[in-house]
């Protein structure tokens, strides 16, 4: 019996960012649709830099303040620790693509 071929190097990264993006894009469509945890993970996911992508503080502060609006503990905490890392600019920065993203989802659902 031939044992399986080993997978290179490219082939194991290319698996892992194809997966990374299907997280990230079943997030966002989660999120599209007001899911309060997607918004937590989607936050989590960017302030780790985790599936693929770079550690993106503004990013992470606009799904962390998403989730927060909505009531989550977790993410008002996650939110408060990651801004003491950021300059005012950055997260006014965040606070304004999150509103811009609550924008956009109450004129997609209208």
């Amino acid at each position: 019996m031939q044992a399986a071929p080993k997978e290179h190097w490219g082939q194991t990264m290319a698996r892992g960012l194809k997966n990374g993006n299907f997280v990230i894009e079943s997030r966002l469509a989660a999120a599209a649709r007001g899911d309060d945890r997607a918004y937590y993970e989607l936050g989590i996911i960017y302030s780790t830099g985790a599936s693929g992508v770079g550690v993106d503080l503004i990013e992470a502060h606009k799904w962390f303040n998403l989730a927060a609006v909505a009531g989550n503990v977790a993410a008002q905490h996650c939110r408060a620790e990651i801004a003491e890392d950021m300059t005012a600019r950055q997260i006014s920065v965040a606070q304004r693509a999150a509103r811009d993203w609550l924008g956009m989802t109450q004129r997609r659902a209208a």
